[in-house]
């Protein structure tokens, strides 16, 4: 069937030095225009807004996004407030409660959020976090038996237990259970006390994007309204729950969640508790991360997350937890250090996958493969998530990275936009090709035989199969150009309204037409970093800078000190320093002018 034209490419740019085309992200031009309008709002931020499907009405809600205009009533979600009366009965009757977590951000964002919101009210709450390489994901029977033998008459699931259905068995008869989850259910939930989950199949909350930590904290939000109605808050002072949003501003963003709608204000307000760093172990970790001024969703995705997940990929599963819980900052600083180490190693361990991961990776590219499947004897199983990333990202296909031991392949797998790897994945679990698997559209988990490889990539080409008529590179969606002159510090704040940024609100990227780079330098410990300086054609100088340029095309752009011409595209964003603003250019490709442009 014939797909129509091709989009006009951006200042006719088919293919960049990283080989991607550059195209227009559409916004409907009336629209754009009535927002600026009717808002008194710069004609570029109207035309931003309506890019991202904001209407005229909502406009001032995605800009001052506040929980009292978007955080729905918590009993729109399916069992809530059967999990709220329980946890209230534990808190009139000084249960001891545990709480079981998972060993990634949102695991230890949730995990720390109901720890604290519980002791808050007075109950005495241990916490318990399975370690990926001996216990897997998820609750397992004999860690729950453990729990009740230690006292607890309430467990508390966070980021898991939707499918742990004989695992949580174990708990009857000892303890109640209830499972604060996200993950999707593929049936039944377990028999448990209550499971909140706005992916449980028959919940109609229309709440799917929230991660678990935002769900932990709807649970606490349901769970202080049925304090408040029987008075307790009467004799003893409320705590305040707005103070755990850093938590669940963390586990959104780094859990990959659109922010959008209830999202964007549980973000929005929970950078700016972190800023008043009130809890230790949060502030030890910007202080080791390097973060100085305000945080920012990027802060949190790209400094804070990674060493939080570090410490459940390669070393102690609660230890990221731990660094949320604690009070002391001393001791918080050297568990942030710990982590920042841990992190470090991680890295190294993922450099030594990423090698072999990209090689294999691109042989099966070439020989026109939907799917790259690629696995390796002795690779970490905890990296092979972002190496997966890292693989799709490079190739633009679904990818699954595995690592082997003892004949038995454990991995994960990152799908494109449009491609729904995870319902591939369960097929090929129900096909009886996996040993296990699961995931969401974007991302999967599986394990296999590794005699069974070749069968189990065949299975996904054929599932995934257009995946194999996909660019090598994505398209990269440009917002609008700009002269190197007009990129200044006003436009960069302007853009800035428009953040928190990430999944579903995508910082804008801009094309900037035949820029000179004059100046270009490596900077960092590694090297990885080039920070340059540009000119226009019709005058004007821009600071730019560019990460994870080590190596590759685009750094040999900006490093050959040509003089040539060349078009740019990044993010335009308004640094600060000692009370002056400037603007940067966060450059993230570059190409060569195109005859006419």
């Amino acid at each position: 069937m014939d797909a129509g034209p091709l989009p006009e490419a951006v200042l006719g740019v088919g293919r960049s030095v990283t080989g991607r085309r550059w195209v227009w992200r559409e916004a409907d031009a009336r629209t754009a225009m009535a927002i600026a309008q009717r808002t008194d709002l710069p004609e570029l931020v109207g035309r931003l807004l309506a890019a991202r499907g904001v209407g005229i009405d909502a406009v001032t809600d995605f800009l001052e996004p506040t929980l009292r205009a978007l955080l729905p009533d918590p009993s729109v979600l399916r069992d809530m407030d059967v999990a709220a009366a329980r946890l209230a009965s534990a808190v009139r009757e000084d249960e001891t409660v545990a709480v079981f977590g998972d060993y990634d951000v949102d695991g230890a964002c949730s995990g720390a959020l109901m720890v604290r919101a519980l002791r808050q009210l007075g109950c005495t709450v241990s916490h318990y976090v399975p370690h990926r390489l001996a216990e897997g994901y998820g609750p397992n029977a004999k860690a729950i038996r453990t729990l009740c033998e230690r006292g607890a008459t309430l467990i508390v699931c966070v980021d898991c237990g939707i499918a742990a259905h004989e695992a949580l068995e174990a708990a009857r008869g000892l303890a109640d259970v209830i499972v604060l989850d996200h993950h999707k259910a593929e049936g039944p939930v377990p028999q448990v006390a209550a499971v909140v989950n706005p992916n449980r199949l028959d919940c109609n909350s229309g709440l799917r994007n929230l991660c678990a930590a935002a769900v932990a904290f709807m649970a606490c939000v349901a769970l202080h309204r049925v304090l408040r109605r029987e008075g307790v808050f009467q004799r003893r002072a409320e705590p305040p729950l707005l103070e755990l949003l850093d938590l669940v501003a963390l586990a959104t963003v780094c859990d990959v969640m659109p922010l959008t709608g209830v999202n964007r204000a549980l973000v929005a307000q929970g950078l700016k508790v972190m800023a008043r760093r009130g809890h230790a172990g949060v502030a030890a970790l910007l202080d080791v991360g390097l973060v100085r001024d305000q945080p920012t969703a990027h802060s949190l995705g790209f400094v804070l997350g990674p060493r939080i997940n570090a410490a459940g990929r390669i070393d102690e599963p609660d230890l990221g937890l731990r660094l949320l819980l604690c009070d002391d900052p001393v001791e918080a600083r050297a568990m942030a250090e710990r982590l920042d180490v841990v992190n470090r190693r991680r890295q190294e361990v993922e450099a030594e996958v990423l090698g072999a991961a990209f090689a294999e990776a691109e042989a099966q590219y070439k020989a026109g493969h939907a799917v790259l499947l690629v696995s390796g004897e002795g690779w970490h199983p905890g990296v092979v998530g972002i190496v997966a990333g890292r693989v799709k990202e490079k190739f633009n296909r679904p990818a699954c990275v595995a690592g082997v031991a003892a004949g038995l392949a454990k991995g994960s797998g990152r799908s494109v936009p449009g491609l729904d790897l995870g319902a591939a994945v369960i097929a090929a679990r129900q096909a009886g090709l996996l040993e296990s698997g699961g995931g969401h559209a974007m991302a999967a988990g599986f394990s296999f035989r590794t005699g069974r490889q070749a069968e189990l990539h065949a299975f996904l080409e054929e599932r995934l199969a257009r995946a194999g008529d996909l660019p090598g590179a994505a398209d990269l969606l440009v917002e609008g150009t700009v002269l190197v002159p007009a990129a200044t510090s006003a436009l960069a704040q302007q853009v800035e309204r428009l953040a928190p940024f990430g999944a579903g609100n995508e910082e804008p990227i801009f094309a900037l037409p035949r820029a000179r780079v004059v100046r270009a330098d490596r900077v960092g410990k590694e090297g990885n970093t080039i920070r340059a300086f540009i000119e226009g054609e019709s005058g004007g100088r821009l600071k730019a800078i560019c990460f994870r340029a080590k190596e590759g095309p685009l750094a040999e752009a900006l490093l050959s000190r040509s003089g040539v011409p060349m078009h740019l595209c990044g993010q335009l964003r308004a640094e600060r320093w000692n009370d002056e603003v400037s603007a940067c250019l966060h450059v993230v490709d570059a190409a060569v002018v195109p005859p006419g442009y």
